[in-house]
């Protein structure tokens, strides 16, 4: 494949998985990325703004460096490490309309914690060849065939921090300070795409992925040991090559959702911004590879949503729980011509339980508030939970849906959400109008015992300072005031997704 094609599609697969959010259909069938990414000015009130450069979205200019940051409140003595989140950050943008909020270049923003104290702020970009170019600086050695400066999530590993990617680029690896070191590619271990969303079995010290890339036949599931090695890799056949963002994983079962967003050539080598497409052609399902080896998946056929993020999924009997947040079908990954992903529905939380004996699939709602990003105690990926974090920010509702007419304003604000699934019960954490809120991540008590016994941490936009605070909040007191508010020197523009990175 020549290689000016091969970077088109590569974009074009990073655009689409990214996010993880992705935009609304115009109609049925099987339409072309370029037809889905034409503007649509006049059309269902559509202005030809551009939400996703604007606002809360807004890209950010110069990487910052700040010590001894101002708090209001206490911050926990037990908190000893790094909040690290990821996500687009457009670096010399030249030309908006040929920009895709989801191709942003990534950038990692991060707060030290120590001793009670927020010892600094830093946020860099990920330094991908593309991204040493614009800013005037070498590249140290050979760029990666698919090179991405890695926009989606950030996590520890093995001592590590990788900024992940999926769809082709390798993560690359940074130091405590976000610098960017190096492609990793798990000691020379791991040939071809990656995911941004892999899941950690703490107990079986194992990392999983899925993977997929737009001229595969097949997805890969990628086994990472406790060596840090890739110990396995399992061809999956599929059709129509698909964009696979996320997957679940239990004790027993590695969980694959095929998704009817599926990659359409002729508009990558067209030039197609983003060459996915809504393809109702397409069957979803859902399907169950077996963790202990072996290439025979079992096939449920489930009717189509666009599965976004996973909560988590664990088996129960003879059945596999499968918890989610989604966004109503069908979805185009190009939008509607407003630079990001549009949405005629904003994605709830949802479940699926896969009925081994009988062969079916039960879908159930459990809680229609808009919200997205769910994350929980992530010792207990892969197994039964009780509490999980979800986030709902008004601005990227209003973006999402901007291009289908703007419904009501009560139906969003911006709040944290705390949900027990053995009751059936939440907590809402609620933040001003303005105050947009990110991704929350769960950190456990040092000692802790119970598994909410911990803190809540999350960015959240202050539009009285045009600066974001870090938030802390107490898991067991979700609702009350925080336990801290760390000031930021600047914005941390809304993202993707990070992690705690606790130090040794």
């Amino acid at each position: 494949m020549a290689s000016h094609a091969r970077r088109r599609i590569l974009k074009g697969a990073a655009v689409a998985a990214a996010g993880g959010v992705v935009g609304s259909g115009l109609g049925s069938g099987f339409l072309t990325a370029a037809a889905q990414a034409s503007p649509v000015a006049g059309e269902s009130g559509a202005t030809g703004a551009t939400p996703f450069l604007e606002g809360a979205f807004e890209p950010v200019t110069e990487e910052l460096t700040a010590f001894d940051l101002e708090v209001t409140g206490r911050i926990p003595c037990d908190l000893d490490g790094r909040y690290l989140r990821n996500g687009p950050n457009a670096l010399g943008l030249e030309d908006v309309r040929a920009h895709h909020w989801m191709l942003g270049d990534g950038m990692v923003h991060g707060v030290r914690l120590r001793g009670g104290r927020a010892e600094w702020y830093r946020n860099r970009w990920v330094r991908s060849s593309q991204v040493t170019a614009k800013l005037g600086e070498a590249y140290p050695g050979q760029a990666p065939p698919d090179d991405f400066a890695c926009n989606t999530h950030v996590i520890p590993y093995k001592g590590r921090i990788l900024a992940m990617q999926e769809g082709g680029p390798l993560p690359y690896e940074l130091d405590g300070e976000l610098n960017t070191l190096r492609p990793y590619d798990f000691r020379s271990t791991l040939g071809g795409a990656f995911t941004a969303h892999t899941k950690y079995d703490s107990a079986a010290d194992e990392l999983h992925a899925i993977a997929y890339y737009p001229t595969w036949d097949h997805v890969r599931h990628i086994l990472i040991d406790r060596t840090g090695r890739v110990a396995r890799t399992t061809r999956v056949p599929v059709a129509d090559a698909p964009m696979m963002h996320d997957f679940a994983l239990t004790e027993k079962y590695v969980v694959i959702v095929d998704v009817p967003i599926t990659f359409d050539g002729a508009a990558a080598e067209g030039g197609a911004i983003v060459p996915y497409v809504w393809n109702d052609r397409h069957p979803m399902r859902i399907g169950l590879l077996r963790r202990t080896g072996g290439r025979a998946i079992r096939w449920f056929e489930i009717d189509p949503v666009y599965y976004s993020h996973t909560l988590n999924a664990y088996d129960q009997g003879d059945t596999v729980v499968v918890e989610y947040t989604g966004f109503p079908a069908p979805f185009y990954a190009a939008g509607r011509g407003m630079g990001g992903p549009s949405a005629t529905g904003a994605p709830t939380l949802d479940r699926w339980t896969i009925d081994l004996r009988a062969g079916r699939v039960r879908s159930s709602r459990l809680d229609d508030r808009p919200q997205e990003f769910p994350r929980i105690n992530e010792s207990l990926v892969s197994r039964r939970h009780r509490y999980a974090y979800t986030a709902s920010a008004a601005e990227m509702w209003r973006a999402y849906e901007t291009v289908d007419g703007v419904p009501p304003d009560e139906k969003f604000t911006n709040h944290l959400v705390k949900h027990d699934m053995l009751r059936s019960g939440r907590q809402l954490h609620r933040f001003p109008e303005g105050a947009a809120v990110s991704e929350p991540v769960f950190v456990p008590r040092r000692g802790a015992r119970d598994e909410d016994d911990g803190y809540v941490l999350s960015y959240v936009n202050d539009p009285d300072r045009g600066a974001t605070d870090l938030v802390i909040l107490s898991a067991q007191d979700f609702g009350g005031h925080p336990l801290a508010r760390i000031h930021l020197p600047g914005r941390v523009p809304l993202g993707f997704h990070g992690s705690w990175v606790a130090d040794a």
